[in-house]
């Protein structure tokens, strides 16, 4: 029978539950069993897709077409799995879900609650994921305990270990320890007050995960145990590491799954090389290398996670490490002015929506173009290279994206076909895993090292294939492109050591033992940028064939 993990938090949040669960994950799939994960957040947004990046961080795409929470992204990099929209469920969307039950007459007339209804349809959620491919299935709860918010979530768990049995159910707490500097002491009263909470709800923890600055004594460990009535063996210190693919390591030493897995009664040696290796791979890390991010949310960092962790896997497979310089695409025409992009060794031109800050995304994809420095845009960073071309290059000086001018005389960015006249926020766009074809002899074509890829996407706006045939006649190639020839997907020059656009969002798709090949290619052009040598003279490394998709 699957077993079930639910991972709670307290005190506050950003502790790392979301860290925590997957390094979880992580351990134990190294031990050989088969996991998955999966968030319930508590907020009534039916879905991330539409919620502001500078709220909620990244939308993270799954193959299936799900918006979900970032923390899937963690998920996927640490267990290596690719996760579905099942993998994400939010208050809204259960509260629509029971809504709609009982518009079609589906509960008989009974007045509908939100025990047993809505607590039901959360364990729907979480059982759907249980199945016989799957030995154990993560659950994170959103929020912290004593939130208004959680409190159905925390009764639909407690509800699971009486609907699957004591024996497949495990409960782990992640907590704070505060270092308190005028006492100079650590402190276990918020600890002691969230589990209080929680064991309130009916929830009493098998292990707790404290988290805190510096390590914490035996002596804590001891006062926490017989406070929070858990063995002193379940309380677990998650001390700050210097990077986040140590946690796992740090939870296999501090014994929470050996813990977890006594609970559950699984039998299962851990094998931790290839984690090891990649630990060892981050360590070795040191050649530095500078990427801006010309982004419109850089405030919040958290908004292009995805892109920083792919990049960060681009510059472990290169002995890199990568320091991203944040750059408000609206100031872009004063660093212009001031030499600062210069200085740089590589840019990214991330995805994002909205008008603003575009002009500044076009003069960096301009100026990375004029003055060799490799460059990388993402869907919307795509189209912004694709205008700022058409401008500059092509003679077509108010060429734009229909999304920003409706109006332009050559709308070399337009919206799909199939989504005029669509106006409901967020509305249908193509989302999810597409097939590209890929150029023979192109840049993108050796990168990938195969003919066919898969990455996903989230746009409503295309290249419009009106133009596609001046753009290529001019050295703007148009590299990859939907199996029926109709979509372009990626784009790159033909004299420049590294400027690639592609309409999907590989970085989704990037692990740190595998990189995502646009990013191992951009981070490779830009070491060879930062050691000083001329990237005209310098072919890109002819890289390793991409393995096959676990």
């Amino acid at each position: 029978m699957t077993k079930h993990i639910f991972v709670t938090g307290g005190v506050a949040s950003s502790l790392g539950k979301g860290l925590t669960a997957s390094s979880l994950g992580r351990l134990l799939k190294d031990r050989g069993l088969r996991v998955t994960m999966q968030k319930l957040d508590p907020y009534i947004n039916v879905d991330p897709g539409t919620m502001n990046p500078f709220e909620h961080g990244e939308v993270f795409v799954t193959d299936d077409g799900g918006e979900t929470d970032l923390d899937l992204g963690h998920y996927e990099r640490f267990i290596d799995e690719n996760l579905t929209r099942d993998s994400n469920a939010t208050t809204g969307s259960i509260y629509q879900y029971v809504l709609a039950a009982e518009r079609r007459g589906d509960y008989l007339g009974k007045t509908v609650q939100v025990i047993p209804h809505i607590t039901d349809e959360i364990k729907r959620r979480i059982g759907r994921l249980a199945s016989d491919d799957v030995d154990v299935v993560i659950t994170e709860v959103g929020g912290t305990v004593g939130d208004i918010e959680i409190l159905p979530f925390l009764e639909a768990i407690r509800q699971m270990r009486l609907d699957v049995g004591r024996d497949n159910v495990c409960y782990v707490h992640v907590t704070l320890v505060p270092f308190i500097g005028p006492s100079g002491e650590q402190k276990t009263k918020p600890t002691q007050h969230s589990v209080t909470e929680l064991r309130s709800r009916g929830i009493q923890p098998d292990a707790i995960v404290c988290r805190s600055e510096f390590a914490i004594s035996p002596a804590l460990k001891q006062k926490i145990s017989r406070l929070c009535d858990v063995p002193v063996k379940g309380v677990v210190n998650a001390a700050d590491a210097a990077s986040l693919y140590e946690i796992p390591l740090v939870l296999h030493d501090e014994g929470l799954d050996a813990v977890v897995c006594e609970i559950l009664g699984l039998d299962a040696a851990p094998d931790l090389t290839e984690w090891r290796a990649v630990v060892d791979r981050v360590a070795a890390a040191t050649r530095p290398v500078r990427v801006g991010i010309i982004g419109k949310y850089v405030s919040l960092p958290d908004a292009y996670l995805s892109v920083v962790e792919a990049l960060n896997h681009g510059g472990f497979h290169h002995g890199a490490e990568v320091d991203v310089e944040w750059i408000q695409a609206e100031d872009v025409e004063g660093l212009l002015a001031a030499g600062r992009l210069r200085d740089l060794d590589g840019i990214v031109v991330p995805g994002g929506f909205g008008e603003r800050g575009i002009e500044g995304k076009v003069s960096a994809a301009g100026f990375a173009r004029e003055h060799d420095i490799p460059c990388l845009g993402l869907c919307l960073g795509m189209q912004v290279m694709t205008i700022e071309y058409a401008r500059n290059v092509l003679g077509m000086p108010a060429a734009n994206s229909t999304e920003f001018d409706p109006r332009t005389p050559y709308p070399v960015i337009d919206i799909m076909e199939s989504q005029r006249g669509v106006t409901e926020m967020g509305g249908t766009m193509r989302l999810g895993a597409y097939y590209a074809e890929l150029r023979e002899g192109s840049l993108v074509r050796r990168a990938y090292g195969r003919a066919v890829v898969s990455e996903r996407h989230r746009h409503r706006y295309e290249f419009n294939p009106n133009y596609r045939s001046k753009f290529e006649e001019s050295g703007f190639r148009c590299s990859g492109t939907s199996p029926d020839g109709r979509l372009v997907e990626f784009v790159e020059l033909d004299d420049h050591p590294f400027w690639v656009g592609t309409q999907a969002h590989p970085e989704f798709k990037s692990r740190p033992d595998r990189p995502a090949p646009l990013f191992r290619e951009l981070v490779g052009a830009a070491v060879r940028r930062a050691e000083g040598r001329n990237p005209h003279l310098i072919a890109l490394d002819e890289p390793e064939r991409e393995p096959a998709e676990r």
